[in-house]
């Protein structure tokens, strides 16, 4: 039975703006994210200068990918069963050095494909271990009430980092190399620096009925709880579909001979799209059961991708591009919420990374899947393909009456 003195000391509730806490971890990530996103661009075209080679471009980041797949489910269980916080510090650390180890290179003259390749399953190796960490440090210092308006500014910082920190890479690589290894070190450095200030209210851990500490509970909540199933499945093949657009609309403008920078204002759509809809969060959570809200998200995915086989060139790509993203803020915290109300708290990180890992396991199938159809279909073909594997789910999940039905739950469900 749990009492009163074994739940999770509430923080104060103050303004976000000034919970310091959650300010630090917020400025801290949003730095290291900005980083992230500036070598994820940079990485591959060090691999080509290197290599002369795509194929091993591509390889760096399947890599990281592969490696941080494998990490998720383990990186879980620690979460959940060590100080966030140190994890946290350990993860900025690692991607500290591993960076600076290729600033390094660079100055000398000496960077090498297996040292890159080592960096990747490096970086990927500690990602969710540092991510679920995280994830549970913002949810352990912000107020109950407060969850869904930080998970929102917190896709504001990634949404902001993924449409800056391509553009930024690349202009910091055109004028020097070691210059975005430089500002990603940084980024990461101030990251720890943020962590080692976050002071976060003393756990008081639950007691469990069954003391259950294996890998895999997390995939076991997440089957466990009928909402989290099928909200999971449904998000792993909306990810499936999503996931492999940017390769597809990439290849639609260059059949159709649009030049480089016209490829990029044409993606920046999806990016744009991400940032605006943090301002519909609040708005469709108020007003629409978490059912409705993923019913609604994938309804209208389906008709946006669909739109992107109309022929009518860059700019028609970019408005669906566009429209498309600003739904990804309410799916992503739509599932957040649910996971952090109805997940004990001592499963918590275990469940967050089980569910990324299934995200994760879709995107690369989707990824994988689109290639062959893209090698083997027209672009367009290929596109209405993805659409119709995402409506079939959308008819599954509008027929079981459980999701069409479910309410969004209370804090307290989780605590019973």
């Amino acid at each position: 039975m749990v009492t009163p003195e074994t739940l999770d000391p509430a923080p104060a509730e103050v303004p976000l703006r000034r919970n310091r806490n959650f300010q630090l971890l917020w400025s801290g990530s949003g730095l290291a994210l900005l980083g992230r996103e500036i070598t994820d661009l940079v990485y591959p075209l060090v691999v080509l200068a290197v290599t002369g080679s795509p194929a091993w471009a591509g390889a760096f980041g399947a890599t990281q990918m592969a490696v941080s797949l494998l990490a998720g489910l383990p990186a879980g269980k620690l979460a959940d069963t060590h100080d966030q916080r140190l994890l946290l510090i350990i993860m900025e650390t690692v991607r500290a050095i591993a960076t600076t180890s290729v600033l390094v290179a660079v100055l000398h003259d000496a960077i090498t494909l297996p040292h890159l390749l080592a960096v990747a399953a490096i970086v990927g190796a500690v990602q969710p271990l540092g991510g679920s960490a995280r994830m549970l440090l913002v949810r352990a210092v912000v107020p109950p009430r407060q969850l869904t308006a930080a998970l929102t500014q917190e896709e504001v910082r990634s949404h902001a980092a993924a449409l800056g920190g391509p553009s930024l890479g690349g202009l910091l690589y055109a004028t020097a190399t070691v210059l975005p290894f430089l500002a990603t070190a940084v980024s990461f450095v101030v990251s720890l620096v943020c962590a080692l200030f976050v002071r976060p209210p003393a756990r008081a851990r639950k007691p469990t009925v069954d003391g259950d500490r294996r890998m895999l509970a997390g995939l076991a909540q997440l089957w466990k709880v009928p909402i989290l199933r099928h909200s999971t499945m449904f998000a792993a093949v909306l990810n499936a579909v999503s996931a492999p657009l940017v390769l597809v609309v990439i290849v639609v403008l260059t059949r159709d001979g649009a030049s480089p920078g016209t490829v990029g204002l044409t993606m920046a759509g999806l990016a744009v799209g991400g940032l605006a809809g943090t301002v519909l969060v609040r708005p469709l959570h108020d007003r629409l059961t978490p059912g409705a809200l993923m019913l609604w998200l994938g309804g209208t995915a389906v008709l946006l991708i669909a739109a992107l086989s109309l022929p009518f060139g860059a700019w028609w790509l970019a408005i669906a591009l566009f429209l498309l993203g600003l739904g990804g803020p309410s799916m992503r915290v739509l599932m957040d919420i649910l996971i952090f109300r109805q997940v004990p708290d001592e499963q918590r990180g275990r469940t967050v990374t089980a569910f990324m890992t299934v995200l994760g396991v879709g995107s690369s199938a989707g990824m994988l899947a689109s290639g062959l159809l893209v090698e083997h279909l027209s672009a367009q073909a290929a596109i209405l393909t993805l659409a119709t594997v995402l409506a079939i789910a959308l008819g599954v999940s509008i027929s079981d009456r459980r999701i069409r039905s479910v309410q969004w739950p209370t804090e307290t469900e989780n605590r019973s």
